[in-house]
C-alpha cells in the first residue's frame, strides 16, 4: 500500500466509524444533477447586488442618500423583483434564481476576491488550487472528441488555471470572437508537407526528452497540451467561430460584443466543449467595468443592459434548442457593493453578502434564493458560502462535492466542505 491509499482508507476508516458523518465528506442524498456543460459568466469589478438582483428602496447618490440607484420590475416569478434595467431578464426569472446570500470572508480587494470565486479558496502559499473551469474539465472532460474541455473567452489568469491538476486540465483561450483562438492555425506559408517536417523533427525532439528525462510530469503534460492542440487546429472545431452562420435576426438579439461572447459560448457547448467562461469586462463600455466607482456608477445602466439582452437572450436560444436543461449557466462576481454611496457617487466593496446567479441545468428554479437586510449587506436567511455554491454547481454537473483530489499525496477535497443548496435538486 503506498502513501496515497493509506490516507484514503484512513479517511474512509475514520469517517465510517464516526457516526453522523457521511464517508469522504460527502454531500447528503439528492438528486443526481441533469447539467452536462456550463455557461460561466464572470462581470470583474463586482456586481451591486442591490442594483441588480437584490432591489431595496430608492436611493440618491448626489445626497448620499443609501438604498438602490434604480427602480425595480416584477418578474415572469410572483414577489421577485428586479432592477428596471433588466427587463428581459425578468421575464425568464422563473427558469432562474438569483442566489442573493453568497458571502465569503476574503479581503474586500479584487486579486484576493478573484482567486476566492474562481477556486473556492483564499490564496494559499503551499497549495495552487485549480479553478472551478479546470476540476470540471478534469472530472468530466469534453463531451465530444475533437474539443476542448475548457474554454476562456477572456484574458488568462492564473486564476482560471488548473493549479495542481497540471496543464492538462487548463484552458483553451481566446479574446476575439470572430478569429478564434490564436495559434491553432497553420500560417498560410507553412505548407502540408512542410508541416509534416516539422512534426517528425518534433516527434524526434519529444521521444529524446522521454529517453532523456523518463517519465517526467511536465513533459508528458506538454506532449498532451500538444496533441490537443493539434486536434483542434483543423476545420471541423474551427467552423464553430463563424458566428457567420447564425441567423442576423439571432446575431443582433444577443446584443453587443458581450452578447457575441455568448452566442459563441452557445455554439462551443454545443460542439461538447464541458465548461466556457464568459468574460464581460473586456471592454469598459461604462469607463470602470463592474467596479463601479464613480461614474462606473452613473453608467452602469449600460452594463446591465447588455447583461439583460445577453443573458436572456442565451436562455430563450438554449430552450429553443431543447439544451437549456443540459447547460447550467452561471453568473459570479468577486464582491457585491453597500447600499451607500461614497463621495464621489461610487459604491465600496462587499463581500458579507452579494449575489451570483444560476440558471438553466435542469434546476428547480425559484426566482430568489436568500434574503438580506434592508440594506441587501447582512444576510437574514440562508446563507450560501462560495463552497456552498461551488457545490451547488459541481452537484448539477453530476461531480461530487466532496470527493479529494490530489496534490501529489495530499488529498484536497473539491470544495472546501462545501454543500448544495438542496431545495434546487428536491
Amino acid at each position: 500500500m503506498n502513501r496515497r491509499q493509506f490516507l484514503q482508507q484512513s479517511a474512509l476508516a475514520a469517517a465510517a466509524a464516526a457516526p453522523g458523518i457521511s464517508l469522504a465528506g460527502r454531500s447528503p442524498a439528492l438528486p443526481k444533477g441533469k447539467a452536462k456543460h456550463c455557461i460561466s459568466i464572470w462581470l470583474g469589478g463586482g456586481m451591486s447586488q442591490i442594483d441588480t438582483f437584490d432591489l431595496k428602496r430608492l436611493g440618491d447618490p448626489k445626497t448620499r442618500q443609501w438604498g438602490s440607484d434604480y427602480e425595480s420590475i416584477g418578474t415572469a416569478v410572483p414577489g421577485v423583483r428586479v432592477c428596471e434595467h433588466l427587463p428581459e431578464t425578468a421575464n425568464v426569472m422563473d427558469r432562474v434564481t438569483a442566489v442573493r446570500t453568497v458571502n465569503h470572508d476574503v479581503i474586500d480587494e479584487h486579486a484576493a476576491a478573484i482567486n476566492q470565486m474562481h477556486t473556492g479558496r483564499p490564496v494559499s502559499g503551499t497549495v495552487v488550487y485549480p479553478s472551478l473551469g479546470s476540476i470540471v474539465a478534469h472530472e468530466k472532460g469534453a463531451a465530444a472528441e475533437g474539443a476542448p474541455a475548457y474554454v476562456l473567452i477572456g484574458y488568462p489568469n492564473v486564476t482560471r488555471g488548473p493549479g495542481f491538476l497540471g496543464a492538462e486540465n487548463s484552458y483553451l483561450y481566446l479574446t476575439d470572437t470572430e478569429t478564434g483562438p490564436a495559434g491553432l492555425q497553420r500560417p498560410d506559408h507553412i505548407t502540408a508537407e512542410r508541416q509534416q517536417r516539422r512534426d517528425a523533427l518534433l516527434g524526434k525532439l519529444r521521444q529524446s526528452s522521454r529517453e532523456r528525462f523518463g517519465e517526467e510530469s511536465a513533459i508528458g503534460q506538454y506532449d498532451k497540451a500538444l496533441e490537443e492542440n493539434l486536434k483542434l487546429g483543423g476545420p471541423d472545431f474551427l467552423n464553430v467561430f463563424d458566428l457567420k452562420k447564425e441567423s442576423a435576426d439571432l446575431r443582433k438579439s444577443y446584443g453587443s460584443e458581450f452578447g457575441q461572447r455568448c452566442l459563441l459560448a452557445r455554439r462551443l457547448v454545443e460542439r461538447g466543449v464541458r465548461f466556457v467562461e464568459v468574460s464581460h469586462n473586456l471592454n469598459f463600455v461604462n469607463g470602470t467595468g463592474w467596479d463601479t466607482h464613480r461614474e462606473g456608477q452613473l453608467n452602469q445602466h449600460i452594463l446591465i443592459r447588455e447583461l439583460d439582452h445577453a443573458f436572456s437572450t442565451l436562455i430563450r436560444d438554449l430552450e429553443s434548442k431543447k439544451m437549456l436543461d443540459d447547460v447550467l449557466i452561471v453568473i459570479t462576481t468577486e464582491f457585491g457593493r453597500p447600499a451607500g454611496f461614497d463621495g464621489a457617487g461610487g459604491r465600496g466593496h462587499w463581500s458579507k453578502s452579494f449575489s451570483c446567479v444560476l440558471a438553466g441545468g435542469g434546476l428547480k428554479h425559484c426566482g430568489a434564493y436568500g434574503e438580506t437586510d434592508e440594506k441587501a449587506q447582512q444576510i437574514v436567511e440562508k446563507p450560501v458560502s462560495v463552497p456552498d455554491f461551488f457545490a451547488t454547481v459541481h452537484h448539477s454537473l453530476g461531480i461530487d462535492p466532496g470527493k479529494s483530489l490530489y496534490d501529489g499525496d495530499r488529498p484536497v477535497p473539491i470544495t472546501d466542505r462545501g454543500k448544495p443548496i438542496a431545495s434546487l435538486f428536491s
